[in-house]
């Protein structure tokens, strides 16, 4: 045998089964929850993903709808100037007060949308002009945007300061008049554009800015936009390939210390780039909370099965405890019974082996007695004290028969024939029997019987003995002393039982004795006078046939035994005597 078979088997009941229970509590642990864990991850993962699915294709679709409202924006300006040039003749769109009240038409219907009309002409002078500006005669000849004009039959530029110093672009139609090309160009105003713009808010961290194919902001820079590894935001996201209609996601992307996402779309047809970013946590944030969420509904329910598992064990425990004391306490009555049967043996044998010779010495004394009164002794000075001697020898003789009488009954195992059994005339055959000792005693005994009582089942000689026990033991208790001495005997029934109580006004019994007043050979009386044998053999008697023996008692005021016997019922299957105890 291993060390470990020596540790289990010095183990005592208790700490085996506590060992068995935390065993089978971490196993139960595990075993639900791994399930929890693993339903937990795989819905967790699918959710997350289809969540984050879902979050950036809301994203795209509202960057593609921001796209196509710049787009129709410059677009419907481009065509308000188309149809300004195609509607109209050069004479009349080089008439200032013409062109002038156009301006006026086109800034009341668009919220000063426009801030100028001009007609360039193909060296680059502007020959008519509308505004607020002084621009007539302003040379355009070196001008980034004239020159794309000229290149194509519609044109829009770049966010520049040009000749007013201030942020703008343009809008340009070509148009032919006598075989020359003159340029059509409107101002559209910046914080206008940019307003617009600026208004593409997402959250609490998500803005959008444009930029050209060379990377300038075509948008006021509020943002304060910093350099992503050494390299500038814009050229980094100006990097990007992107088809014309795509709206290109950049998750992830450590920027000012966080993660962020950026959505790219183009604008003009390329020829500008609409980006938005957003704080990933911002735009994931209903995503997150529902991952905390989840993660605290993982963890309460872990900390609820781990808690009621625990509560579970401690319960066992305390089952297994309670059910340890009363296995222990069983095995102490088994061990006192085993001690009480050899106890009846070695009584039954003592009372078998000192019952002959006491009955011969009591024949002998007899017999001598008879001796002492023939003529040889009739006349001798101590034939009194001979006499005396011997009945004295007669008397003991008789108590000892009577002593080892009762270790018989205690240490016999019969099983009394069980009949239906009336109390009241049981009881008054007891007083009956009792009545001269009581008298001589000087004790009254009151009798309170109920009548009709039901019958029980029950051995009357068992229960003589147990109410001439009682009757005695109250005599005995009240003593000659007491000139007003008292027994009373009441029978009652209660409920389907009856209630037998035998009450005296003698001396009681210390409140240190009650708890043992039914053990076998315990007795108060003095050396001689009780066996105390015979309240446990009551005891044994009442508890056989299913009933309750109680004693309540006052040193000074007396003692109450109270008997409580199941009754006969037609309807009982099984009668109390042979109920198991």
């Amino acid at each position: 045998m291993n060390i470990t078979d020596n540790k289990t088997t010095q183990m005592t009941g208790l700490e085996y089964y506590r060992l068995f229970i935390k065993k089978m509590v971490i196993l139960l642990v595990i075993f639900s929850l791994v399930p929890l864990l693993l339903i937990n991850t795989v819905l967790r993962h699918y959710f997350l993903s289809s969540y984050s699915d879902k979050v950036m294709e809301h994203m795209t679709e509202l960057i593609q709808k921001h796209k196509q409202n710049i787009d129709n924006f410059l677009q419907e300006r481009l065509n308000n100037i188309r149809v300004l040039a195609s509607s109209n003749s050069m004479e009349q769109l080089t008439n200032e007060d013409f062109l002038k009240k156009n301006l006026d038409i086109l800034q009341k219907e668009y919220d000063n949308a426009f801030v100028d009309l001009g007609i360039v002409d193909i060296n680059g002078i502007q020959i008519a002009y509308a505004g607020k500006y002084k621009l007539v005669s302003a040379n355009y000849k070196d001008s980034t945007w004239f020159n794309q004009a000229l290149k194509s039959k519609y044109y829009i530029s770049d966010v520049f300061l040009g000749l007013r110093g201030q942020p703008h672009f343009i809008v340009a139609v070509k148009k032919q008049w006598n075989n020359k090309d003159y340029i059509i160009r409107a101002t559209i105003d910046f914080n206008t554009f940019n307003s617009m713009v600026e208004k593409i808010r997402i959250g609490a961290t998500g803005f959008a800015f444009i930029v050209n194919k060379t990377g300038q902001l075509q948008t006021r820079n509020m943002y304060n936009l910093q350099t992503i590894n050494g390299t500038s935001v814009l050229d980094f996201l100006n990097k990007i390939d992107l088809q014309k209609e795509d709206v290109h996601a950049v998750q992830n992307l450590q920027y000012r210390g966080k993660e962020f996402i950026f959505f790219i779309v183009s604008l003009k047809e390329g020829q500008w780039r609409l980006i938005f970013q957003q704080e990933q946590g911002d735009a994931f944030s209903e995503l997150y909370k529902a991952r905390q969420m989840g993660i605290i509904i993982l963890l309460c329910g872990s900390i609820g099965v781990i808690l009621i598992y625990y509560l579970m064990s401690r319960k066992m425990i305390r089952f297994i405890e309670l059910s340890e004391q009363q296995r222990e306490k069983m095995n102490e009555q088994l061990i006192e019974s085993g001690k009480l049967a050899s106890i009846g043996e070695l009584a039954a044998g003592i009372a078998h082996e000192i019952n002959n010779p006491v009955a011969i010495m009591v024949e002998e004394a007899g017999w001598i007695q008879d001796l002492l009164k023939e003529e040889d002794f009739k006349d001798s000075e101590n034939v009194q004290e001979f006499s005396r001697s011997l009945l004295q020898i007669k008397l003991q003789g008789m108590r000892c028969k009577d002593i080892t009488f009762k270790l018989l009954s205690f240490a016999r195992k019969t099983d009394p024939r069980a009949v239906k059994t009336q109390i009241n005339d049981l009881i008054e055959e007891i007083v009956k029997l009792s009545k001269q000792r009581a008298k001589y005693s000087h004790i009254e005994i009151k009798t309170e019987f109920e009548q009709d009582l039901p019958e029980l089942m029950a051995s009357p000689s068992e229960l003589q003995q147990v109410f001439l026990n009682l009757f005695n033991n109250a005599i005995d208790a009240i003593g000659t002393a007491n000139d007003e001495g008292m027994v009373s005997i009441v029978t009652k029934r209660t409920g389907d039982t009856v209630l037998i109580s035998f009450s005296d006004n003698g001396q009681g019994i210390p409140k240190s004795n009650i708890a043992r007043i039914f053990d076998p050979f315990f007795t108060t009386k003095p050396i001689g006078k009780g066996t105390g044998i015979g309240l446990s053999i009551c005891h044994g008697i009442i508890k056989k046939l299913g009933g309750d023996i109680t004693v309540s008692s006052e040193v000074g005021i007396g003692t109450t035994f109270e008997l409580t016997i199941p009754l006969f019922l037609e309807k009982d299957t099984e009668t109390p005597l042979f109920k198991e105890l």
